[in-house]
């Protein structure tokens, strides 16, 4: 799925306690910068007595990503960093992920807060559900009702999505594709019915946010 990449499905949190400091994980898809900022200021509302902010987030995915991370008044390097590091290895893009801290008397130390923030961060993504996106394309298919079963099995075969087949006079199944599996769809439809049906293309979208697994290719 190399057009595809794993994005988190919703916002989640865990909480864990550390030396008596309580280290809440905030996480969740975002597409833009301006969605990250109103993310983290959100979590801020929701937590406003709290010690520091902590966030991270990668915007995009593969090459085209803008990464972020802040300390939040912590030493420097010891807790945006080890938090977009877990980010960056996870596999997720258009992800944020926000630790809260609730300092409890006890310093950590530089190597302390390290783990204290890399666990916090691993620890709210064991527990992200997974979608993907991917660019698809809406489909109908017309046909008469001697081709419908053969059709049919042919979109099964190319994994697309069926998602409403109507039934007066002939034939209609509308699909989602996978827009890079379209054009051999296409193809092979044309050899099936010796050319005499062809696929419409509705609508097409580059970013189709769609459960994990939805499309297996």
């Amino acid at each position: 799925m190399s057009d595809c990449y794993i994005i988190p499905e919703k916002i989640v949190s865990t909480e864990m306690i550390v030396v008596n400091s309580r280290f809440i994980s905030v996480a969740g898809p975002v597409f833009s910068t301006e969605e990250a900022r109103e993310f983290i200021q959100s979590v801020k509302r929701q937590y406003p007595d709290a010690s520091h902010h902590v966030p991270a987030y990668v915007i995009g995915h593969g090459n085209s990503t803008v990464a972020y991370c802040s300390d939040d008044g912590e030493p420097s390097g010891s807790s945006g960093k080890p938090i977009l590091s877990v980010l960056q290895g996870s596999g997720f893009g258009d992800a944020i992920i926000v630790v809260t801290r609730y300092f409890g008397g006890t310093k950590l130390g530089i190597g302390g807060l390290v783990h204290a923030y890399g666990d916090a961060a691993k620890s709210v993504l064991e527990i992200m559900p997974k979608a993907v996106k991917v660019s698809t394309c809406l489909v109908q298919i017309s046909m008469p009702y001697s081709f419908y079963e053969r059709i049919r099995l042919l979109i099964i075969r190319k994994n697309a999505q069926i998602l409403d087949e109507s039934f007066q006079g002939d034939v209609t199944i509308t699909g989602r594709f996978l827009t890079k599996t379209f054009d051999q769809f296409q193809s092979d439809l044309s050899e099936l019915t010796a050319g005499k049906i062809q696929a419409q293309i509705m609508d097409t979208n580059p970013e189709t946010i769609m459960p994990f697994g939805a499309f297996e290719e």
